[in-house]
């Protein structure tokens, strides 16, 4: 028989102390997927309290997806942790007129017409895309015109994406991260904002709360907000995203879904470390909070002894998406990234990606499948000892350029430096940033990503020594 005893922590509402019980018990595993919960009337008489304190803990469970109620039978662990929707639904109820997008700054505003008046005449590290210098040359396949139509009329059956790119996917990413992937969970997108673009179509609905960390780059993206999701920070430390801000958000939000940037994160360039990562997963299972992951750059690490590792290679329950990108790696005229998950929610927004027309390409999947098996491995190397000299001189710039003044941590990855005076006003960061642009040098100001504290991106990518040399 279950024991229903309450924590004698006096620093939360009963209701809530009855919410973390069920939470915990789901944790334990003594309440498994789809377990019916006792009555309401009997788990108040266990509990000592008011049966409308477990009814609203039953309600806010079930807002936040963790428990289902089922009319006439009673309250269950909810079984599906990727929402309740049973059959793909486009979404049309949202507007994209301008009026719901979030407008440029005084700065951005700056920023645009340097652009249009000098574009060569500019250090621009507000750019995140790599440079033509640093673009790999890539091949198209041997293949005649006939034999590619060919492979087309084999393959179009196929609505995941080509076999033969899969298959490199899979091989990629076991050389990588030492990742073993199921060839069918494996969803071929045009890029990391095409599987977002399906996911809040196909999972979410408008409205819907999705915890993300803060600051980042998904605050950027436009189709977050056409889709009418509502978007909770998380406050994130030196190891990712908190556990604590995590919990604060679940209990104060019913979270959908988390989406995070676990490795060299955009824009701050963090890695969350192993016991955070441990800690984020167990959580969300307990509250069934699915998580999606974006891994834009954890290949591109500077140092061995960096732990990488994503978060879906520790995922045993199936609750984690993960999507990775060649765009960022080829440049955006190679739209193809991969999306990795339970093969019954892939198969949902193939669907949908079918009912809008916009599945992939067929000769960008060959020229991804042949970069990927071909040139990728030595590309990558070379691609990782040009990004770290790039940062290491863009460091020592800034040190030069402000001293101690400037805070930043040096960057083990990626693309980017996060930086931050941390003895300046806004006013004062502000006329720093004036004087970088009156030089022609462009940076990303922190309010982008959703930041408070006066913190800009640079983008180590673009960064030249001559160009620095020549302005100071």
């Amino acid at each position: 028989m279950m024991i229903w005893k309450l924590t004698q922590n006096n620093s939360l509402p009963l209701y809530q102390k009855i919410m973390l019980l069920i939470e915990e018990k789901i944790k334990a595993g003594e309440l498994m997927p789809g377990t019916r919960l006792p009555a309401e009337r009997k788990l108040a008489e266990e509990l000592d309290v008011n049966r409308s304190t477990v009814i609203r803990a039953m309600e806010e469970l079930t807002a936040q997806g963790v428990l289902t109620r089922k009319k006439g039978s009673g309250t269950y662990v909810n079984e599906n942790k990727w929402g309740l929707q049973t059959k793909p639904l486009i979404n049309w109820g949202t507007s994209l007129t301008n009026v719901n997008l979030k407008a440029r700054s005084t700065y951005e505003q700056a920023s645009v017409k340097l652009r249009q008046q000098a574009p060569e005449d500019l250090l621009d590290l507000a750019n995140g895309r790599l440079p033509s210098d640093l673009l790999p040359e890539l091949q198209s396949p041997d293949l005649s015109w006939k034999e590619l139509v060919q492979h087309e009329k084999e393959q179009t059956h196929s609505d995941s994406g080509i076999h033969s790119l899969k298959e490199s996917v899979q091989v990629y990413l076991s050389q990588t991260y030492d990742m073993t992937v199921p060839i069918e969970e494996i969803l071929i997108t045009s890029g990391t904002q095409n599987a977002l673009f399906l996911i809040s179509q196909g999972l979410l609905k408008p409205g819907d709360a999705v915890g993300i960390e803060a600051p980042s780059y998904f605050y950027s993206l436009r189709l977050f907000q056409a889709a009418g999701l509502r978007i909770v920070p998380i406050s994130m430390d030196s190891e990712g995203m908190t556990l604590k801000g995590l919990q604060e958000a679940s209990l104060s939000y019913p979270l959908k879904m988390i989406i995070l940037n676990p490795i060299f994160q955009n824009p701050t360039g963090l890695v969350m470390s192993p016991k955070r990562k441990k800690e984020i997963l167990e959580y969300c299972l307990m509250k069934r909070i699915p998580i999606v992951e974006d891994d834009a750059y954890g290949a591109l690490s500077f140092d061995d002894a960096v732990d990488n590792t994503p978060l879906k290679k520790m995922d045993h329950q199936q609750q984690v998406i993960y999507l990775g990108t060649l765009t960022k790696f080829a440049g955006s005229h190679l739209r193809i990234g991969w999306m990795i998950g339970p093969q019954s929610i892939l198969k949902e927004l193939a669907d949908i990606r079918n009912q809008i027309e916009s599945e992939v390409s067929l000769l960008p999947q060959f020229m991804a499948d042949h970069f990927l098996r071909h040139d990728m491995d030595e590309y990558q190397k070379t691609l990782r000892i040009t990004l770290k000299d790039r940062a290491q001189k863009m460091e020592d710039w800034l040190k030069s350029e402000f001293g101690n003044a400037i805070e930043f941590m040096s960057a083990k990855g990626g693309f980017h430096l996060y930086c931050r005076f941390p003895n300046k006003t806004k006013a004062e960061v502000d006329k720093v940033l004036q004087e970088l642009l009156e030089r022609h040098i462009i940076v990303s100001e922190g309010q982008r990503f959703g930041e408070q504290k006066n913190g800009f991106r640079l983008s180590f990518v673009n960064f030249r020594e001559d160009f620095t040399s020549i302005t100071s």
